[in-house]
């Protein structure tokens, strides 16, 4: 399984970016999927994730809406107002059953950098 994350990039202060994150591979069935972020020094924390309902961090709550496309196992991240403090790796994650004996496993993409300029 992997997961190929797109859509970040440099953009000032109250800008907006869209990241999209796909998933491909031996997928049987694809559960929750999510956002996580990390700033330098930080830890990895999360920002959305997606499954029957939406949960968001209170950071980002009112500023970024995630979504996604089940026919395209792909989730999506929009994010609007950013503020500096929003720089990060961006990671995608997926829970997923590569078939139907084996149990829901967390999968990552490569993270992809968002940096909001002062």
């Amino acid at each position: 399984v992997q997961l190929q994350a797109s859509g970040g990039g440099l953009v000032q202060t109250g800008g907006s970016l869209r990241l999209s994150c796909a998933a491909s591979g031996s997928i049987f069935r694809l559960n929750d999927m999510g956002w996580y972020r990390q700033a330098p020094g930080k830890q990895r924390e999360m920002v959305a994730r997606i499954g029957t309902g939406s949960t968001y961090a209170d950071p980002v709550k009112g500023r970024f809406t995630i979504a996604r496309d089940n026919a395209k196992n792909t989730v999506y991240l929009q994010m609007y107002s950013l503020k500096p403090e929003d720089t990060a790796v961006y990671y995608c994650n997926a829970q997923v059953k590569t078939s139907t004996d084996r149990p829901y496993m967390d999968y990552w993409g490569k993270g992809t950098q968002v940096t909001v300029s002062s």
